[in-house]
């Protein structure tokens, strides 16, 4: 099944792809033929496209046949929407918006770009559904912008920040410039990595803001590299990251004796850069393909469809919340009630073959462990997309800010 949205002044698309498939306890609802509606909100077409884009599709309809699979006297059908907002906040609202309104939405899943999450939020709370994030990730979600309505599942800023900078700095990183992405997602990083480094010891010397989707960063490396500092933080993702990369690569930052480090890295990234490039690059993730045989069995049934390409952290999440939400909404027995699903999701352990056993927090951060990786040197890799080695696992508390340093205000009432 195929559907379009139209939107009047801004003629702005978003297609959608209907599963066909069922789920049980849905007798409140008033025909349990009613279509369950999930809205895949992506980059189908910028930067983030090989982040998330359509192979978070991918993961969200895996998940929807996993849980028709498991669950065969399920009838309700479901069906997958996507939706590209090609990190523009306004078009990311309105979709959202359009989808609620006229398409009977019940969940909006993936949203990578923070900007776009944040404006999101906003109308998924006022109209009771539920937002379940995997591609944003500004911890602002689960602190001050927080909802009862989302829940936050992939990664964020403190996580990311914390692991890697702390390794950084514990290897004689002290001294940092940043290059920052200048948006939501940038700006929220920066400030949390300035944290961690003054914390240890260290200095953020000087940093610089660039735009999104930057293809010449070569005035900004320059600053970087004139201020001397150890470490060149790299406070961008996607296309940002491989660009930023590469070029100081180009102008010989590392030969100098400084080092670059990319606070987001994903698996697309490496694969763009290769590894001769990539090498010894240090980062966090939430998740790799290849850290166990569950890992590996559903990577190999997801890279045939996402054009041999093999999954991200962000499409894992996918996946995972997706199959979390839909447990949640079965045991519940409707999805009217946006903050309904969301609360039965947070009292329902978390058990999926990719992220293992976990939870939801009561402010809608999902809770697992997080991982210090260090890209392979070419020799080092044997097989197509073996390209991490595990240096460190990070277990949840510690690799996530504790609830109580938030801010989130629907708990205090």
């Amino acid at each position: 099944m195929e559907r379009s949205f139209a939107f009047s002044r801004r003629r702005l698309l978003a297609g959608a792809a209907g599963l066909a498939l069922g789920i049980s306890g849905v007798a409140a609802q008033a025909d349990d033929k009613t279509p369950l509606r999930l809205g895949v909100l992506t980059d189908m077409s910028s930067l983030y496209a090989d982040v998330t884009g359509p192979g978070s599709v991918v993961a969200a309809k895996m998940a929807v046949e996993d849980f028709q699979a498991a669950s065969p006297k399920m009838k309700r059908p479901i069906e997958v929407l996507t939706g590209d907002h090609t990190n523009k906040a306004d078009l990311g609202a309105n979709i959202a918006r359009e989808w609620i309104d006229r398409s009977n939405v019940d969940a909006i899943i993936d949203v990578p770009n923070s900007a776009v999450a944040l404006a999101v939020r906003n109308v998924v709370q006022q109209n009771n559904k539920a937002l379940i994030v995997s591609g944003a990730s500004s911890s602002d979600l689960t602190g001050k912008a927080c909802s009862p309505n989302l829940v936050h599942w992939s990664y964020d800023t403190y996580a990311l920040s914390s692991g890697t900078a702390r390794a950084v700095v514990a290897a004689g990183g002290k001294t940092w410039f940043t290059l920052t992405a200048d948006y939501a997602f940038g700006h929220a990083m920066e400030a949390e990595v300035k944290n961690v480094v003054s914390k240890l010891g260290g200095s953020v010397v000087g940093g610089v803001r660039t735009p999104i989707n930057t293809q010449d960063f070569s005035s900004f490396l320059l600053q970087a590299q004139s201020s001397k500092a150890q470490i060149i933080g790299l406070i961008n993702a996607g296309g940002d990251t491989i660009n930023s990369i590469k070029q100081s690569v180009e102008f010989g930052i590392p030969q100098g004796g400084q080092r670059v480090v990319a606070t987001v890295l994903y698996l697309s990234d490496v694969h763009a850069l290769g590894l001769k490039v990539a090498q010894g690059l240090q980062f966090t993730e939430a998740f790799y393909w290849d850290m166990n045989d569950e890992t590996r069995a559903w990577a190999k049934r997801f890279a045939p469809r996402n054009n041999g390409r093999y999954p991200t952290a962000m499409q894992a999440g996918v996946y995972a919340a997706t199959l979390h939400y839909l447990k949640a909404a079965d045991a519940l027995g409707s999805t009217s009630d946006g903050k309904a699903v969301v609360q039965e999701m947070k009292k329902l352990p978390t058990d999926d073959p990719l992220f293992g056993k976990g939870s939801i927090r009561a402010d809608g951060r999902k809770l697992h462990n997080m991982y210090l990786f260090e890209v392979k040197k070419p020799e080092e890799s044997k097989y197509p997309w073996d390209y991490y080695r595990l240096i460190k696992t990070i277990p949840a508390s510690e690799a996530f800010r504790p609830l109580e340093e938030g801010g989130c205000d629907f708990l205090k009432s």
